[in-house]
């Protein structure tokens, strides 16, 4: 560790000294804390990884929106996940790739695991449905179809969309990825980033150590 500002190695001291101009910087671009572990440098990222901020506020149009973009998905199972939801989610996901099964063989299969996973009462992570639409889909599997699951799908998402998913769009989940650089510092905003932005320095400093 450094003892005083003279045990200093130049490179430490011209670091801390790029960190004092930096922290401007940082406080308004919330992206620009990823270094790497050699030279305490901004990992560079490839425009075709990044989010716009459009594709995001996007997400907050509808669930619909949210969860038809590979990115958005990942958010939200993420944020189901904090909360010990991410069944409904599951379903869904599942539901929808049952749906573009080929096979006429492989439906009978893949609709008794679904069944039994997520609807049954003895099911593993079942999922919330009224009795009605419960005894439905049961009778279904009788003869599973590519529509057997609609009903039951169709109330999750409204689920979903009621409640899940209104509590995503105030969570950091979609928050910290919401709020462009620069943007108006509102209370939530102006807290949020100002801790990001203590975190940053924090690595900084560490990298220096």
């Amino acid at each position: 560790m450094c003892k005083g500002l003279a045990a200093l190695p130049a490179t430490c001291l011209k670091s801390a000294k790029d960190m004092k101009h930096r922290l401007g910087f940082l406080l308004q671009k919330s992206d620009s804390c990823d270094y790497s572990s050699s030279h305490g440098k901004k990992e560079k990222i490839s425009s075709s990884q990044r989010l716009s901020q459009e594709e995001v506020r996007k997400w907050a149009d509808s669930l619909e929106n949210l969860i038809h973009h590979d990115r958005g998905l990942a958010a939200f199972r993420a944020f189901l996940k904090s909360e010990y939801s991410e069944e409904n989610i599951e379903f869904w996901v599942s539901c929808e790739e049952y749906k573009k099964t080929k096979s006429p063989a492989k439906l009978s299969p893949k609709a008794r695991k679904i069944y039994d996973e997520f609807i049954s009462v003895q099911a593993t992570k079942e999922v919330n449905l009224d009795s009605c639409t419960r005894e439905k889909t049961s009778h279904n599997m009788l003869e599973p179809t590519l529509s057997c699951f609609d009903e039951a799908q169709r109330k999750i998402f409204t689920l979903m969309e009621k409640d899940s998913y209104r509590r995503f769009l105030k969570s950091p989940y979609y928050l910290d990825l919401v709020s462009p650089p620069g943007a108006g510092c509102g209370p939530e905003n102006c807290k949020r980033n100002h801790t990001h932005s203590l975190d940053c320095n924090s690595n900084i400093i560490s990298q220096c150590a």
